[in-house]
């Protein structure tokens, strides 16, 4: 017996090994809310992430993805947090669908307790994944030690403790469908034929939880296609696009019921830009003299915000060379270990090396033209800008090749003790470099951001405790916080039209306005000038906090704020 349980554990010591990684992931990620959130207090650190939430729970609850707001319609649909918008009073998602219907119809199951731990969930899932399609193109050694790399590697564990972002669940989603694909080329008739409609169903799941990663994802699947056209098959590729035109009815479906079309979402550029590709290619197929014009437009309308290369690689720099270089040095070094073994490639390595690069070229290209500021602090380079999670793909993809780099360094030890010890050396280095980032090592880490959400719960419930439950609270920063316990709108006092519809709203519902507290000069300006001219007054209520001071917003004695009619 003892001989038996011996030569089981020889032969699968690594199963066991990756279901105990798996494990810990999930409960460390998973602790993250876990700790900050409790039954009467489930708050998020982002609007994209309360928006996300708040969808799914509505989704998951009643089936339905849009809320009925009645003042919005006497104040021209300014009423709403971030990441949603207003239409005629209904308000619904600024987001890709995905993680919405996909979380939603587990928590119709399981019950909305369970939404700030699906993610950490699929991540754990998502390291077993991870290591099955590495070593499908470098192997069990190297699968092996790049998943350990992977279960702490701060983008990875960071953006699965912050559950309701996209980018985890869409990354997972993916390594699964280009695993599923591996296998549809490899097993016997009918299990490829399985395999490859699973294949495109995750891909599919994958595209509507971010539809924008399609500008990378469609040359990527082209070039893998056209390195395994032969083995792929034409059935196979039809039951692939089957499965995954099956996963993409449900954002389909959705997205005619809230944005009036199937293909349209809730981002308006992004419905523009997809407007405008089509107009120029159109003038391009009716007219070869528009050829140079079309073109134009539609990189203009690819890049919506810009093509700066320049800044694209500065970005780059800071966020992957200067912020992970334990990784980016080693994988620079793998790849050049790898280039020089390029007569002994196999048609797998061509796939992955091409695939990859072509990848990090448009996702560096494309996002690092854009100006990301979501720490308050335009200055800061923190693993919270969006940076870090639109880039996962490209240190999801360099990890293999750092894993070369390490492996060759050890292989200058002849004996296997000292190859071993070399190696067990390595991955507890990374571990220690990535565990100390991810939670002391930034403005944002987890431990700052823990502590982050403590403070913020004592100032939600002053807040709560002192406006009405019909309240409507103006603010900058602190939407995230208060909805959907109070209405609320993202403004400031900058913008006439806005106070004008604050205005209308004071006829209505009480009114308050939270911000960094006004110094003496700028109050009295607002009483004697901005607000007056629209028949409004602000009045202190309370100081919350060192820097955030909650006013009250009223309509002056006998003004008259508007001649709309309500309409409750």
């Amino acid at each position: 017996m003892t001989i038996e349980i011996k030569n089981w554990l020889k032969k699968y010591w690594h199963w066991l090994l990756l279901a105990l990684i798996a494990i810990v992931f999930f409960m460390g990620t998973a602790s993250f809310n876990y700790f900050t959130q409790s039954a009467d207090f489930i708050k998020w650190l982002s609007p994209d992430e309360t928006a996300n939430y708040n969808f799914t729970k509505l989704y998951a609850q009643e089936n339905q993805l849009a809320i009925f707001e009645k003042y919005n319609i006497l104040a021209n649909d300014v009423m709403h947090p971030r990441s949603a918008r207003s239409d005629s009073g209904w308000l619904k998602p600024v987001s890709f669908l995905g993680l919405i219907l996909i979380y939603g119809k587990i928590a119709s199951l399981a019950g909305y307790k369970a939404l700030p731990f699906l993610t950490p969930f699929f991540a754990a899932l998502g390291i077993i994944f991870y290591y099955l399609l590495i070593k499908e193109i470098f192997g069990r050694r190297n699968a092996l030690l790049s998943a350990l790399i992977l279960t702490v590697f701060p983008p990875f564990v960071y953006y699965s403790a912050r559950s309701m972002f996209h980018n985890t669940l869409f990354v997972v989603l993916l390594i699964v469908s280009l695993y599923l694909a591996c296998l549809s080329i490899k097993k016997k008739p009918a299990m490829a034929i399985f395999s490859a409609g699973l294949s495109g169903a995750f891909l599919g799941l994958a595209i509507i939880t971010r539809s924008s990663e399609l500008i990378w994802l469609i040359p990527l699947w082209l070039i893998i296609w056209l390195f395994n056209f032969k083995k792929f098959g034409l059935t196979k590729l039809m039951i692939f696009l089957a499965g995954l035109l099956f996963a993409l009815l449900p954002a389909l479906y959705w997205n005619k019921i809230l944005y009036q079309s199937y293909w349209r979402g809730g981002y308006n550029e992004m419905n523009q830009s997809i407007l405008n590709l089509a107009d120029a290619s159109a003038k391009i197929i009716k007219s070869p003299a528009a050829v140079k014009s079309g073109l134009t437009e539609i990189k203009n309308n690819f890049f919506h915000f810009g093509w700066r290369p320049l800044k694209s690689l500065k970005m780059f720099y800071f966020y992957f060379v200067k912020m992970f270089y334990w990784i980016f040095w080693p994988a620079l070094f793998g790849f050049l270990l790898l280039l020089s073994r390029i007569k002994k490639w196999r048609r797998r390595h061509y796939a992955y090396v091409i695939a990859l690069f072509t990848a990090a070229a448009i996702l560096i290209s494309y996002y690092g033209s854009w100006d990301f500021h979501d720490n308050p602090d335009p200055k800061s380079r923190t693993i919270g800008n969006s940076y870090v999670r639109y880039w996962l793909p490209i240190y999801l993809g360099a990890i293999p090749l750092a894993v070369i780099f390490f492996i060759k360094l050890s292989g200058m030890f002849k004996k296997k003790i000292l190859v071993y010890g070399w190696r067990a050396l390595m991955v507890f280095l990374v571990f220690f470099l990535s565990l100390k980032f991810v939670l002391l090592g930034s403005d944002e880490g987890l431990i700052k951001s823990a502590r982050q959400q403590t403070a913020a719960r004592a100032e939600y419930e002053q807040i709560l405790n002192l406006t009405e439950p019909r309240a409507v609270i103006i603010t900058k920063y602190h939407d995230k916080l208060l909805f959907p316990e109070r209405k609320v709108i993202f403004g400031l006092f900058d913008d006439p039209n806005m106070i004008k519809e604050y205005a209308v709203l004071a006829g209505h519902l009480p009114l308050y306005y939270y911000n960094f507290t006004l110094p003496e000069r700028d109050f009295n300006y607002l009483n004697d000038k901005r607000l007056a001219e629209f028949g409004l007054r602000i009045e202190e209520v309370k100081k919350v906090t060192k820097e955030f001071t909650l006013y009250k917003l009223s309509l002056r004695g006998g003004a008259t704020a508007t001649t709309r009619q309500s309409n409750e």
